[in-house]
């Protein structure tokens, strides 16, 4: 039912968008019947936002994978580094969550956990809307920050690093092959921030799948029972990413290329000093405008992402 959902909506928007050009169409005819040149600004901002509407529906199409119609799982990890990366970590989770917001995606936190000084060691997202995993799968790698260290006295230029995952959320038929038998669950007292209740009592929930040896750990809730339902949800999560790069690996043994594993190569650089840039080695699409970016203004490289895969620049 929500693949179908899916499939309505995209077809609602096309048919608005056509009904939208058609207009645009008329309004150009009539204003060449009648010499009216005080319509072309009117015009030409319509085209533009055609335009801009067809690129972003053209962009959908090449989002045809099996889960690209999924809501994402998005885990955020500071690396090595302490301070620096920890708050680096924070400036990309406000990132993703002002990206979520621009596009009316509904974003919610099912764990996190603070730095001892500042910023965060780790979070996990849950972002839901259409193709929320289709759009964010080009984030998932490291992402490198370059700046003037706030935490340095002396005030030097420091390179940090944070690890971006991107799982597609399993659907609910998913979940139900998982024997419940394999998940051993195990609760624990919260560690961090959140009051006395959270730490006085073992609402914290480690789900273990004992066959694959997958862990999840979630512990920001105040309810243990909130905190189970995120940490499955996480857990199948990995479930099913697991699933599909198997999928892949074994596509790409037919082909005879060989899978790097680990964190792999940075995908994007973020330069805040001593210019301000915003690169990503992938597609080579960059922009300098750093501050919007860190905004939430990601539309620019998920495109060019996604166009990449179909062999446009």
């Amino acid at each position: 039912m929500r693949e179908l959902g899916a499939k309505k909506n995209l077809i609602r928007v096309w048919r608005e968008l056509e009904k939208k050009a058609s207009d645009l169409y008329d309004l150009v005819c009539l204003a060449e019947e009648e010499g009216d040149s005080s319509l072309s600004e009117e015009i030409n901002a319509g085209v533009e936002k055609v335009t801009s509407q067809f690129e972003q529906m053209e962009n959908q199409l090449v989002l045809s994978g099996e889960y690209d119609a999924h809501n994402a799982m998005l885990a955020i990890h500071a690396g090595a580094g302490g301070t620096e990366s920890q708050d680096w970590a924070s400036m990309l989770l406000r990132m993703y969550l002002r990206w979520a917001e621009r596009h009316d995606y509904h974003a919610e936190t099912l764990d996190i956990s603070h730095g001892d000084e500042a910023g965060i060691k780790s979070a996990i997202l849950g972002i839901k809307g259409d193709y929320a995993y289709g759009y964010l799968k080009c984030e998932h790698g490291v992402h490198r920050l370059v700046r003037l260290s706030p935490f340095d006295a002396d005030h030097a230029r420091h390179t940090s690093f944070v690890l971006v995952e991107v799982l597609p959320e399993a659907e609910e038929e998913v979940a139900l092959q998982v024997n419940p038998g394999d998940l051993k669950v195990e609760t624990f007292r919260s560690s961090g921030p959140g009051g006395q209740h959270m730490q006085k009592t073992s609402s914290a929930v480690r789900v273990t799948h004992l066959p694959s040896g997958l862990t999840a750990v979630c512990q920001s809730q105040r309810s243990q029972h909130q905190n189970r339902e995120s940490a499955l949800r996480i857990l199948y999560a990995r479930l099913l990413e697991v699933e599909r790069v198997k999928k892949d690996e074994d596509r790409l043994k037919l082909k005879g290329e060989r899978i790097e594993a680990g964190w792999g190569n940075q995908i994007r650089s973020y330069v805040l000093h001593p210019y301000k840039m915003v690169k990503d080695h992938r597609t080579g699409f960059e922009v300098s405008n750093a501050e919007a970016v860190l905004d939430g203004e990601l539309d620019g490289f998920i495109n060019a992402y996604l166009r990449s895969k179909v062999g446009k620049k």
